[in-house]
């Protein structure tokens, strides 16, 4: 069984996750009075933008061959977790995470919350970057991932400040 994912249709879904990552953060900041929240989280959601820009121009610089995925997978076990991730089961690249937000969150609960996302963007990126040939920028996917670790390492310190 081969399940063929497009180096477009991989690059367009992380996109995505980073759109809903920065509306995350912008709808959260909102929800703040005090300028020192909303700045950490208004610079998170700039932190997405340009995750997702990089995306973007990975997608954009992709030629007719390269949007086939090529990658070594003979068990097809990559393309799989694609498409379990695709499909909603590892989680949803679709849902809103706004939709969460009950506008009375504390600044715990939004940092708990975005450690999750944060988290699986990871598993997201990890997964991706075993599709994606060093050619179309497996490298760009790891300083990604590494970001985003580093987004979780910010998170996790503004929650104990916050103790």
């Amino acid at each position: 069984m081969s399940i063929r994912f497009n180096a477009d249709e991989i690059f367009e879904m992380a996109e995505q996750i980073e759109r809903n990552g920065a509306r995350f953060y912008r709808q959260s900041a909102e929800g703040f009075t005090d300028a020192d929240s909303r700045q950490k989280l208004f610079d998170l959601a700039a932190m997405e933008d340009e995750h997702e820009r990089v995306f973007h121009s990975m997608r954009a610089d992709l030629s007719g061959k390269e949007r086939v995925m090529s990658g070594f997978d003979p068990n097809s076990e990559a393309a799989l977790y694609l498409q379990a991730i695709a499909d909603g089961k590892v989680f949803d690249v679709r849902k809103d995470p706004t939709e969460r937000l009950t506008g009375k969150e504390t600044m715990e609960d939004i940092y708990r919350m975005a450690i999750g996302l944060e988290k699986d963007s990871i598993v997201f990126y990890q997964g991706i970057k075993e599709m994606v040939p060093e050619r179309l920028g497996k490298d760009r996917i790891e300083t990604i991932i590494k970001e985003e670790m580093g987004h979780i390492t910010l998170l996790s310190r503004e929650l104990v400040a916050l103790k």
